[in-house]
């Protein structure tokens, strides 16, 4: 009996240190293969999402694409959800305040998790606060409503189409502004035909030589004129480059403003007959009575009228010139016939 319990002891100690080693070797390859580490080694954060899409307790929770921790609770909060989750507390400095939680998925299956983004910016966020939350990827059902909504919007454009409205449609179903389509193109086609058989005047200009020649001419001359104003040469540059003459320009312009505001100002005859009421006044007087006059010399009116308008009275003043002419010179040639002249003394 007592060499039996001896061995019963014996293989109780091999069991008790089998179990141990085994511990200690899981306890090893957990520590130097695993990335959540320890219970002691994590601390809890929080995100707040609109829509989790399947995540659940024990969901992975990366960090730029590595899994660092898990999700602990899924909890509702009014409309939303916090989705608790814990973290290495080696990567405290990489979660700030500039990072940022979003809803990703681990596989096409549909399996759901948190990705974060490190951030060295802003300041890191303390045990169970709350990570930012950022723009959710589209989920499959928000792709396939965007896919039935543009198969929908195409189909009622070919619909659209087949029922001619707007210009495609116009295009497709009438058979009008086809046949004009048809005929623009055809004389858009003229018209690069005629262009490069040099007729017209941009035919011309493409394929004459002469032409072109006569256009770089043209060019060449403008370029030696600009270049001469530049130059200052000419009245154009030497009012470009010559100060003086600017500077005389210049003095003709501040006499003419000065002459203008004497003007305004009513000094001189020009400016009293400008501002002058009464001098106006006169002056349109003046040409009324002109204008009265004139009109009264040509209905013939008084002396001078009648001599304008009256024919017999013209021809009787111009016979009596012209005798009065006669009689002169008759008395040139014989002044004892005309003149006698007796003298008689008491």
């Amino acid at each position: 009996m007592p060499r039996t319990r001896s061995l019963a002891w014996s293989e109780l100690k091999v069991g008790s240190l089998t179990i141990a080693a085994i511990a200690i070797a899981g306890v090893l390859i957990f520590a130097l293969t695993g990335t959540r580490g320890f219970a002691w080694q994590r601390y809890n954060l929080k995100a707040r999402l609109p829509n989790v899409a399947g995540l659940a307790k024990g969901s992975p929770v990366r960090v730029a694409g590595v899994e660092v921790g898990s999700v602990k609770a899924v909890e509702f909060v009014g409309e939303q959800v916090d989705v608790v989750f814990d973290m290495r507390k080696d990567l405290r400095d990489r979660i700030t305040t500039g990072s940022v939680a979003r809803l990703g998925s681990v596989s096409l299956l549909g399996e759901s998790a948190i990705d974060i983004s490190p951030s060295n910016r802003g300041t890191p966020i303390p045990d169970w606060g709350y990570v930012p939350a950022g723009k959710a990827p589209l989920q499959i059902a928000d792709i396939t409503d965007q896919v039935n909504t543009s198969v929908s919007e195409i189909t009622g454009l070919v619909h659209d189409l087949r029922a001619g409205r707007g210009t495609v449609g116009k295009l497709v179903t009438d058979e009008q502004l086809y046949n004009e389509m048809q005929r623009f193109v055809s004389t858009a086609g003229d018209v690069t035909r005629t262009i490069r058989e040099g007729r017209g005047t941009v035919g011309r200009l493409l394929n004459d030589p002469a032409t072109a020649n006569a256009l770089e001419h043209s060019m060449t001359n403008l370029e030696e004129m600009t270049r001469r104003i530049n130059a200052g040469e000419g009245s154009i540059g030497q009012l470009v480059k010559d100060d003086s003459f600017a500077r005389s320009l210049n003095g003709a312009t501040d006499s003419m403003r000065n002459l203008i505001d004497r003007l305004n100002r009513g000094e001189g005859t020009a400016g009293r007959l400008m501002t002058d009421p009464t001098l106006f006044n006169r002056m349109n007087d003046l040409t009324a009575r002109l204008d009265d006059l004139t009109a009264r010399l040509n209905n013939g009116e008084g002396t001078v009228g009648q001599l304008l308008k009256d024919k017999q009275l013209y021809e009787n003043m111009n016979g009596a010139v012209n005798e009065f002419r006669s009689l002169i010179t008759e008395i040139k040639r014989d002044p004892r016939r005309y003149l006698n002249v007796r003298v008689s003394i008491f």
